[in-house]
């Protein structure tokens, strides 16, 4: 049957999360980071996945972008930056302006185009995403924005997929879900949404016995794949 949604995770999958650091270091005051700046800004990815996983088992949530700061705050340590305010605010501040990869607009407004409802299924807080979808100018391709705050708990717990059914009043295999983290397509795949894996880099499977419906470069594909669905 057709697709009710096509889905998508933010971070890693519509937005470039290593931009932050990568267009910090390119300044000429934050010299600090100039060449070290991909290992800052992998150690800050895990590092901010990592405690969203750990809070979500514990039970003790914060919202993402306190998430996002201590780690951060983590990263900064391990590369002996610990004391550099200024550059720890500048990090902070280009976060909030993450930009769309190239593909995303295009893909987007064909999906529109298509009669196919999108929407965004995220960690982030709802300022974060607000903030997000306006700076790459995609606000009004998108059906809808839905923060895990709705429910108080990080991904992968299933109440968070249960979200997007709720909102399109759909079954699981009405949904076709988009992620680059290969450990969230899997929890989303478990749950009964179709998935896409987006594999920018080319990694290895994890191994979690929900392999994606598609393994994917980048998300040029999508409206095709959906459309076919």
């Amino acid at each position: 049957m057709p697709i009710a949604a096509c889905i998508f995770d933010a971070y890693g999958t519509l937005f470039d999360v290593a931009a932050a650091a990568r267009e910090a270091a390119a300044q000429p005051e934050n010299a600090a980071i100039a060449e070290s700046w991909p290992r800052l800004a992998t150690d800050w990815r895990q590092k901010q996945l990592e405690y969203s996983w750990l809070r979500a088992i514990t039970g003790e949530h914060r919202d993402f972008w306190a998430v996002t700061r201590d780690g951060l705050d983590w990263a900064l340590d391990a590369q002996g930056l610990r004391g550099d305010a200024d550059l720890r605010e500048r990090l902070l501040a280009l976060y909030w302006q993450l930009p769309a990869y190239p593909e995303v607009p295009e893909v987007l407004a064909r999906l529109q185009a298509a009669g196919i409802a999108t929407a965004i299924l995220s960690n982030g807080s709802p300022a974060m995403l607000d903030a997000a979808v306006r700076s790459a100018g995609v606000e009004t391709l998108l059906d809808d924005v839905i923060s895990v705050e709705r429910v108080g708990i990080f991904k992968p717990a299933p109440q968070v997929y249960e979200l997007v059914t709720t909102r399109f009043s759909c079954a699981r295999d009405a949904v076709l879900f988009v992620s680059a983290n290969g450990w969230d397509a899997a929890a989303a795949a478990g749950f009964g949404f179709l998935t896409a894996w987006i594999n920018r880099a080319g990694a290895p499977q994890d191994r979690l016995g929900h392999p994606p419906h598609e393994e994917l470069p980048d998300l040029a594909t999508i409206p095709e794949i959906a459309s076919a669905l």
